[in-house]
């Protein structure tokens, strides 16, 4: 069994599935590296957006292993947080948009998953929280410096200090995630935002989020400069010419990412 499912949706969505129902969906070394893979084949693909998810309702995904990690010595977990890190990094990095369709408990390292995504969405009973500290560590892959830059020091140092998680409404109010659905809606409504993204031109799509993630770490006049540089990398498309020739014969543009 996979520990880590795909599905290609109108071959322009991926649907990421993190495959441990039984384990609350939690990071296991085996998990990862099999995650670290479908993300591989994805930047290969057509796919212009990325939904991820957990297998099951209750959880999206709980964080580390920790029943795996009991039996490590310190050099070990030391290795096996870095790979979580790595592999959050590695979906941060993802050179399309990617969704966290948040469907149970987000916890730890899968809060910190879902931090790694460009737009979050929850369901309504769903729970998210970085409570590392309740178990005599701190967030290692990304927690203490995405949750901050998200949602701001003081609302940040309040979830890490207390470890306690913050119900859906709370996140959406804090503006921890994008939107909030029930239960039966969570599905539909993420799939339709994916179909909304992967509609538009797939190099803008791409040169958009890089102009973002780079600008938004970098003074005003740098971000400025890497925003020009992403916006010249559209001008030679092809894509380019049929969004012009699309509006003028107002009919739906048909994207080829060329």
């Amino acid at each position: 069994m996979a520990l880590v499912e795909v599905a290609y949706i109108n071959d322009h969505i991926a649907l990421i599935t993190l495959n441990r129902s039984e384990a609350a969906n939690s990071l296991s070394n085996d998990l990862l590296s099999e995650l670290v893979n479908v993300l591989d084949n994805i930047e290969q693909s057509e796919a212009r957006v990325a939904i991820i998810t957990g297998a099951g309702t209750k959880a999206f995904c709980a964080g580390a292993d920790l029943k795996e990690r009991i039996g490590m010595t310190d050099e070990q977990v030391i290795q096996t947080v870095k790979k979580i890190g790595d592999t959050v990094v590695k979906v941060e990095q993802l050179s399309i948009p990617t969704i966290a369709m948040i469907n149970g408990a987000a916890y730890g390292g899968g809060l910190e998953l879902a931090l790694a995504c460009d737009i979050r969405v929850i369901s309504e009973d769903a729970k998210v929280g970085l409570t590392e500290t309740s178990l005599a560590i701190i967030p290692g892959a990304g927690g203490t410096q995405r949750l901050p830059r998200l949602i701001g020091p003081s609302k940040a140092k309040k979830m890490i200090f207390t470890g306690t998680p913050v119900s859906a409404e709370q996140a959406v109010d804090m503006n921890l995630v994008e939107s909030m659905y029930t239960n039966d809606q969570l599905s539909d409504q993420t799939i339709d935002l994916a179909r909304t993204i992967a509609k538009n031109g797939p190099i803008a799509l791409r040169q958009a989020k890089k102009s973002i993630q780079l600008g938004t770490e970098a003074d005003l006049a740098t971000g400025l400069e890497i925003e020009r540089q992403c916006y010249q990398q559209t001008i030679p498309t092809s894509d380019r010419i049929e969004g012009l020739r699309a509006f003028k014969e107002k009919r739906k543009p048909d994207y080829k990412g060329k």
